[in-house]
């Protein structure tokens, strides 16, 4: 289970994911999570830089599809202008729109990565069909109970992330805040 949890990656922004580190890794699809990836849940549309990131993804040969757990509406509202294929109520961590979606990518496991902000989520849907998993900080975390408890959980992985890649201080390296 560790190891499912466990990201591979780890970056402070989805901008600092760049085709060419993904090429690089043999990544020529990313399976993608919106809310708190790409942009915070109250934000409807992408903004120019979201537009221009997936855009240089796409001419660098990168494949993208988005895949959320958020309902049709959100999906379908924030994919307008990206024109991506595009998965709403995705169910992650469970397996099968991920495989659907890198069916429709035309990109096989071996070259797919998923990313997201969420280890119970993001990474452990990558992880346990074999892709390397992506992981950013939340953009603007829900404060709730739940979300605040899964990210308690969450932590230990961090940390295990941190402490193999040489960052000393892994709540800076992860901007996180203590729940209150």
């Amino acid at each position: 289970m560790k190891d499912l949890l466990t990201p591979t990656y780890m970056f402070s922004s989805y901008r600092e994911v760049t085709p060419d580190f993904l090429l690089e890794h043999g990544i020529r699809g990313l399976l993608l999570d919106i809310d708190n990836t790409l942009a915070p849940y109250e934000q409807e549309d992408p903004d120019e830089s979201i537009r221009a990131w997936v855009k240089g993804m796409q001419e660098a040969g990168i494949a993208i599809a988005l895949v959320s757990n958020n309902h049709p509406p959100r999906v379908e509202r924030f994919n307008r202008t990206l024109g991506l294929p595009a998965y709403a109520d995705s169910g992650k961590p469970g397996k099968r729109t991920l495989l659907r979606a890198m069916r429709e990518l035309g990109r096989e496991p071996s070259e797919c990565a998923m990313m997201g902000d969420q280890l119970l989520t993001d990474s452990y849907a990558g992880r346990h069909i074999g892709l390397p998993s992506v992981i950013v900080p939340p953009i603007k975390d829900k404060t709730n109970p739940f979300f605040r408890f899964k990210r308690l959980l969450e932590r230990p992985y961090i940390r295990r992330y941190a402490k193999a890649h040489g960052y000393a201080d892994w709540m800076s390296f992860w901007r996180i805040r203590d729940p209150k």
